[in-house]
């Protein structure tokens, strides 16, 4: 007897605050779940977390440069499931400081930790969303800095800017491949914690992002808006049963039990 298995979303960077978020509003929406993340004992501290929950599956991968982030797309590509979606919560951490005292290294490192990681996973990952019947979906995290520089993170403004547009070339360049590709836009910074969220109530949760991404890899939505901002209010709650086989369009992987 065979069966169609259910597609999964890729979540990059899914140890990380904003993808640990991800991660969860997948799982609480049933999706199946390939988190990816370059630390192997983060990546074991997430799957013992969600011990009891089979739709969760991790990878150790990279996307650092074309040649790990091809590694990386062959190794999705030989996984079961087909792939649905890609969810990339990519970037460094801040660091202080004007640029105007900075050398250019400084900003050089940047744009190669936070930019060109982009830009990597999604020429290695595209070609196989391009294979989903329905059309894969790709989504960026976008930053608040984008728009307005950050005292003090000039060179992460910079960087922010320069995703932000990332996100729309890609939008144009993917949709030959059928493939929506969209930046997921922040007008707020993420609280580290939910037991922070008090303190700062304009601020968003990691699980309120990963909320807003899961609506907006299941909804027809906004298909021609490259950028789209999030609605605090909105992903208060958790919307379920979307992420299944029968919301992408049925797959022909086939498995075998």
């Amino acid at each position: 007897m065979s069966g169609t298995l259910d597609p999964e979303v890729l979540v990059l960077g899914g140890t990380g605050t904003i993808g640990l978020g991800v991660v969860r509003a997948l799982l609480e929406a049933g999706s199946p779940v390939l988190a990816v993340a370059r630390e192997r004992g983060r990546l074991r501290a997430l799957r013992d977390r969600y011990s009891d929950e089979p739709a969760l599956d991790v990878l150790q991968g990279s996307v650092a440069n074309d040649a790990v982030a091809a590694t990386l797309a062959a190794a999705v590509a030989q996984r079961p499931r087909p792939l649905a979606g890609v969810v990339a919560s990519l970037g460094s951490a801040l660091r202080c400081g004007r640029l105007l005292e900075q050398p250019l290294s400084a900003l050089r490192r940047r744009i190669e930790a936070d930019l060109l990681p982009h830009l990597a996973a999604a020429r290695q990952l595209l070609p196989l969303l391009a294979q989903a019947e329905r059309g894969g979906r790709y989504l960026l995290l976008g930053s608040p800095c984008a728009l307005r520089a950050w005292a003090g993170h000039g060179e992460s403004s910079v960087a922010a800017a320069a995703i932000r547009m990332l996100a729309q070339v890609l939008h144009e360049e993917a949709k030959p491949l059928g493939v929506r590709v969209q930046l997921l836009a922040l007008a707020h910074p993420v609280c580290r914690s939910e037991a922070g969220a008090g303190d700062c109530p304009e601020w968003f949760t990691a699980l309120s992002v990963g909320r807003a991404a899961v609506s907006l890899l299941a909804d027809d939505g906004v298909p021609g808006q490259a950028v789209v901002d999030i609605d605090k209010h909105r992903y208060a709650h958790p919307r379920t049963s979307l992420m299944t086989a029968s919301h992408f369009s049925p797959s022909t992987h086939e498995v075998s039990p």
